[in-house]
């Protein structure tokens, strides 16, 4: 295994703060393991839901344990009735990560579960919010438009599912595999910031939904979340690919942030990337326009020679959600949706052998002052 990078207080980059068996990633070689098996070996043969038993479980299932997974996770995507009445309650406004943070935390309330931490309970609950998370995000897409929610379809997978709850009609197969393709990408990412969140407040033997609710709370941030949603608005003010060698120049020149490239773990390509930017060019030829492709090679070519960085996963995730009509600010909760598999594997593992996550702060202030009455402060 490579050498963590050098230790640094800030943001704790490179800092080895405990030990899990769910992902490694090699950031000098661009490799990503879930469980030991390589993310290029998961995307070609396996599927979403077959990830969530092996993150959870540890191996990979057997036929009859997958078809068992498989109905489990597609009977749990119902809403309870009164959480579906309180997203019907909110206002149009709230974006989409907003709404998905206060609806976990509210589903702790009608979970049967929520306060019993045994291994058998936290599993049945990360089944259901596996399940849960894809049908909040479609419903709120589509209340908030004024449509009517679609109710799941346990026949579907569940990357077929979301998109048939999204847009009321069952997809292409292009577009399942594709989402399915993304879910398994976005699966699990070792210890980012959500998850780590996610861990901290579940050392505490706090309960699995507020681990989430966490976790939903960090990826909030634009540090962490969005990026593809700000990719998808470079492509949006670039417009045709003839403009896009001169935008990213100037770009470049007046030292504006391009999203979709580099990486902190990663010292070469995502290897995410290269799936996803084989499933944008495959979109764009099943549609007939290639530009929103095109452009994002152009500017991938300029990025690499200008700058020297290699693109992660979100420079094309966004171009993938945006051909199958999903409306970017949804993309944030989407990666939810995926790394809910992920988050609740950490919780798992974080309960199964817990020590409280309470680090030290490296000091800076003075260490001697001496309490001066308010009278004599100047």
């Amino acid at each position: 295994m490579p050498a963590p990078t050098s230790p640094s207080a800030a943001g704790l980059e490179g800092v080895v703060v405990g030990s899990s068996s769910i992902c490694f990633i090699d950031g000098r070689e661009g490799r990503l393991l879930y469980r030991g098996y390589d993310i290029n070996d998961l995307v070609e043969h396996s599927t979403f839901e077959e990830v969530v038993f092996l993150l959870w479980h540890g191996r990979l299932p057997g036929k009859k344990e997958l078809a068992e997974h498989e109905r489990a996770l597609a009977a749990s995507r119902k809403l309870p009735g009164k959480v579906l009445a309180l997203l019907k309650g909110f206002p149009h406004k709230a974006t989409p990560t907003e709404v998905l943070r206060t609806t976990v935390s509210a589903l702790a309330l009608y979970d049967s579960d929520a306060e019993n931490n045994s291994p058998e309970a936290s599993v049945r609950k990360a089944m259901r919010l596996t399940g849960q998370l894809a049908t909040i995000v479609a419903a709120w897409a589509r209340i908030r438009a004024g449509k009517t929610p679609v109710a799941p379809n346990a026949r579907l997978s569940a990357a077929a599912n979301f998109l048939y709850m999204l847009h009321g009609k069952k997809p292409d197969p292009l577009w399942s595999k594709t989402f399915d393709i993304a879910l398994v990408l976005h699966a699990d990412h070792e210890l980012n910031a959500s998850t780590f969140s996610a861990r901290v407040t579940a050392s505490t033997l706090s309960d699995l939904h507020s681990a989430i609710t966490s976790a939903v709370g960090t990826l909030k941030g634009p540090l962490h979340g969005g990026a593809n949603e700000a990719v998808v608005r470079t492509l949006q003010e670039i417009g045709e690919p003839e403009r896009a060698e001169v935008w990213i120049k100037n770009a470049l020149a007046q030292k504006r942030r391009i999203m979709g490239f580099g990486h902190r773990v990663y010292k070469t390509e995502d290897p995410r990337a290269a799936h996803l930017r084989r499933m944008a060019e495959a979109l764009g030829r099943q549609a007939g326009n290639l530009k929103w492709y095109e452009i994002l090679r152009t500017i991938e070519r300029v990025v690499r020679e200008e700058k020297g960085l290699y693109p992660n996963v979100d420079l094309y995730s966004g171009t993938c959600y945006y051909a199958m009509g999903i409306p970017p600010d949804l993309y944030v909760p989407i990666f939810a949706v995926s790394r809910i598999s992920g988050w609740t594997a950490h919780v798992l593992e974080q309960h199964a052998d817990n020590r409280l996550i309470r680090p030290r702060a490296d000091y800076l202030g003075p260490t001697r002052l001496r309490y001066v009455s308010i009278d004599e402060r100047k």
